[in-house]
């Protein structure tokens, strides 16, 4: 609770203290142990603001933490005034009115629900400057206090070291986010991180919602040519322009926002690149000065051959409804239904064991051939009562010729996967029907298809047998509006669609 009149509000449970930014000394943060001080907004300026009314002040800025990933999806609340309403609600006193007190509050999405975590706002500083997130403009404070309250959620800011974009919009949208390879990895982990490689023509389709929802690329591997993008770097996707117009040939150009901040791309399209010799020096001139600091162009070429995956969110209408990326329908009906693991009894581990039938089961019903999106959220190992005795010193990632991302993936999430099948008494024996993301430490493995009528059963698995976690099940589908035909025909079809997904004992 805010402290009393005339004195503002020190959070207790979140210090300005290095226990707030340190976990365990792990990542190269540690190198600014004891020199990283604690400063209000108007002590860092002279005029505080949570947010700006002009677009070119809005870009993201990455400091000394690692968190690309997170302030990527950050973009998401840019794009929508609904998701910015929900994860930071307006009203709240800003610095020049009589009621501040210091303190703010913002929403996180965190396991099928939306929880309140009240800041103070403190902000760690290095010679008396914000340094880890920030806002081009340095005196907007929306996105530094975000990330206060998201590291508070983990524990301290060292947590917030490596991640994945997808994680992070799950957390500020609520929503579904997917992954692609954009080029085939062959047999190692990538491919069983990202899932199916993207074809070019489903990418430039996808590419019609850059409006509506974040597009992120990242770059997973360091190779010659590339080395200036940084190894395990998360980037946004500004915008995609089809020049075959103007060029009288196919050209795609990408722009690109890096959230350092700087500019750091050296290809063909660089300024002065010797790509822009291919368009009118008109066409050139508009190009290059609508890229901000921190932005390039690519060509579709050089960015399928320098990036490694794609992530995107689901968009979100302003209604908080789901969209489908592939068919841009709104999935007007969605559940969350909840279960666990339990060694001994539902804990049966992938296909590969015996005990496999003993995972959850649930029954899912479809009517008629419809678009249906299922995913399996698990919860962060931080809540389970055994997660402190499962850390280990990442330092020693090394040994298992692991890099530093993967191992905090690895030490956050169990390798989880789905399955979904028709429905029949010994179902262990046929092949899934439909199949999510092979097992991957990831927050959310999730599919979306054409589903044609009939019944299935729906397992979501850890990869081993006997590992422990809790889940969510989320179903998303739309509801066919030609059977629309009166109030009473809706109620049925509404009555009938909250029916048609059911948990079934286990087996």
């Amino acid at each position: 609770r805010p402290a009393g009149c005339g004195e503002l509000y020190a959070d207790p449970t979140f210090p300005a203290s290095d226990a707030s930014i340190y976990f365990n000394y792990c990542t190269p943060l540690a190198q600014f142990r004891g020199e990283i001080s604690w400063l209000r907004p108007q002590e860092i300026c002279s005029a505080p603001r949570l947010f700006s009314d002009k677009p070119q002040d809005v870009q993201v800025k990455q400091g000394i933490l690692g968190d690309c990933w997170f302030l990527c999806a950050c973009i998401a609340l840019q794009k929508s005034k609904y998701l910015l309403n929900k994860v930071i609600p307006p009203g709240q006193p800003s610095w020049t009115d009589a009621s501040y007190q210091g303190c703010f509050t913002c929403r996180i999405w965190q396991f099928g629900h939306w929880v309140e975590v009240t800041i103070d706002d403190r902000l760690p500083c290095l010679g008396g400057k914000l340094c880890f997130s920030q806002c081009q403009t340095e005196d907007l404070f929306w996105l530094p206090l975000l990330e206060k309250a998201y590291a508070k959620l983990h524990g301290s800011y060292e947590q917030l070291w490596a991640g994945q974009v997808a994680d992070a919009l799950v957390d500020l949208t609520g929503g579904i986010a997917e992954r692609w390879a954009l080029k085939d990895p062959g047999r190692n982990m990538e491919k069983e991180r990202t899932g199916l490689v993207l074809e070019k023509t489903v990418f430039r389709r996808l590419m019609n919602l850059k409006e509506q929802c974040v597009i992120s690329c990242s770059v997973l591997n360091s190779r010659e040519g590339a080395s200036e993008l940084g190894e395990f770097h998360a980037f946004i996707v500004v915008d995609i322009l089809n020049l075959s117009k103007v060029s009288g040939k196919e050209i795609f150009l990408l722009r690109i926002r890096n959230p350092w901040g700087r500019r750091c791309w050296k290809g063909p399209w660089c300024e002065g690149g010797e790509g822009w010799s291919q368009l009118n020096p008109v066409v050139t001139s508009e190009l290059l000065s609508q890229i901000q600091e921190g932005e390039f162009w690519v060509d579709e070429e050089e960015f399928f051959k320098e990036f490694d995956e794609i992530t995107m969110g689901f968009p979100i209408n302003e209604e908080g409804q789901l969209q489908s990326l592939y068919t841009e329908k709104v999935l007007l009906h969605s559940q969350n239904l909840f279960g666990s693991w339990v060694r001994g009894q539902s804990a049966g581990g992938c296909r590969n064991n015996s005990s496999f039938p003993t995972n959850p089961k649930f029954w899912l019903r479809v009517c008629e051939k419809s678009e249906v999106c299922i995913a399996l959220l698990q919860k962060h190992r931080k809540y389970s009562p055994d997660w402190a005795g499962r850390i280990q010193n990442l330092t020693h990632l090394a040994e298992k010729n692991l890099s530093l991302t993967e191992g905090m993936q690895r030490k956050n999430y169990q390798a989880v996967g789905l399955n979904w099948k028709p429905q029949t008494s010994s179902f262990i024996h046929l092949e899934p029907l439909v199949s999510c993301v092979p097992h991957c430490y990831s927050q959310e493995v999730s599919q979306l298809c054409r589903l044609p009528a009939g019944n299935y059963v729906v397992i979501p698995s850890t990869y081993l047998p006997n590992t422990e976690g809790s889940f969510t099940v989320i179903i998303a589908t739309k509801i066919d509006r030609k059977r629309i035909q009166s109030r009473e025909t809706l109620g049925q079809i509404l009555q009938e669609v909250s029916a048609t997904f059911k948990l079934v004992q286990l087996l």
